[in-house]
């Protein structure tokens, strides 16, 4: 009885665990996406290093690659 009580659970583990990282990989939350870039979507403005504005790290990335 005790054996089959706990491949019960270890399977029910194991189906919950797959099937989370299956739904990560098709579906991930909007916190994990990124932009072309690797900007994350919730990053916060940065300061401008010359003139001490609040400037998106998006706009920071297309100044230094020369866009």
């Amino acid at each position: 009885m005790y054996k089959s009580v706990m491949s019960l659970y270890a399977w029910g583990a194991l189906l919950i665990s797959v099937g989370s990282i299956a739904a990560m990989l098709i579906t991930p939350p909007q916190s994990l996406r990124t932009d072309r870039d690797g900007v994350a979507h919730f990053t916060p403005k940065v300061e401008h290093p010359e003139t001490g504005d609040a400037v998106s790290v998006n706009t920071l990335i297309r100044h230094y690659r020369g866009d």
